[in-house]
């Protein structure tokens, strides 16, 4: 059974046919298939180790990681640690919900997203933001670049030589800028097709991930589609870019005030 928009030929998959959040299979409890032959059920639970308050609440247990190392951002900026743990705090505060989503979009074909419930217009509607989006980059970028080579020019002079290495500098510096911002792009991206894989709760009932996924572990196949949500990964990945940024630019700011 598949959701409405997605391709005919999807194997939608309910996340939520695990038993109870701790209980395993009893073997004397099973029904004897005829032949007094045990049925296959009866076999113990290879995610048995999964703690219980885990497997029914995933989406709680990744707010509450992400609450933490949130507030840790915060911290390593009042104890003034080295500038780039910031960088690592915001991974490691995006990571169960990341890994999640990797393994959940990666055993996902794309033909079970298929949007045959799109209207045209809004096609062509995101492709026209996407278009202007591209060509404020671009007209920005060309300012910036203008902008810095006049700079260098009235500071270095006319040297080839030291307008190019401080060109490079300059290059250099302005690395971890360009990756923060491809990383939020591509955290919006896969909150995107999240969405549309397997909606806002935190247990759906139907999803467009593949039957196959995790077959015969509903146990981590509930905790990693649980993880793998949207509204955490925004608020995991995007929101504690943001938040470090902030940050960090409350920090200059003060600085340059004082």
């Amino acid at each position: 059974m598949t959701e409405g928009g997605g391709d005919a030929r999807a194997n939608a998959a309910a996340v939520d046919d695990v038993p109870e959040a701790g209980s395993s299979v009893d073997a004397a409890s099973t029904v004897n298939e005829p032949g007094g032959e045990t049925p296959a059920a009866s076999k113990p639970e290879r995610d048995a180790w999964l703690p219980r308050w885990l497997v029914a609440h995933p989406l709680y247990a990744g707010w509450a990681w992400t609450v933490v190392w949130a507030g840790l951002i915060v911290l390593d900026e009042v104890v003034d640690l080295a500038g780039w743990t910031w960088y690592l705090l915001v991974l490691v505060a995006a990571l169960p919900t990341l890994i999640s989503t990797l393994v959940v979009l990666h055993a996902t074909p794309r033909s079970h997203l298929r949007a045959v419930d799109a209207t045209v217009l809004g096609h062509f509607f995101v492709r026209f933001l996407a278009l202007v989006a591209a060509f404020m980059v671009w007209a920005a970028s060309v300012v910036m670049s203008a902008s810095i080579s006049t700079t260098v020019q009235s500071v270095i002079g006319d040297s080839e030589k030291e307008v190019t290495a401080l060109g490079f500098n300059l290059m250099l510096a302005a690395v971890p800028l360009v990756l923060s911002v491809l990383w939020m792009a591509f955290i919006v991206r896969c909150a995107w097709f999240l969405r549309r894989l397997r909606g806002w709760r935190q247990v759906p009932v139907r999803t467009r991930v593949p039957k196959k996924f995790l077959k015969g572990r509903p146990r981590l196949k509930r905790v990693v589609v649980g993880l793998a949500h949207p509204g955490l990964l925004l608020v995991a990945g995007l929101g504690t870019s943001l938040l470090a940024l902030f940050v960090d630019a409350v920090e200059l700011t003060l600085n340059v005030l004082g």
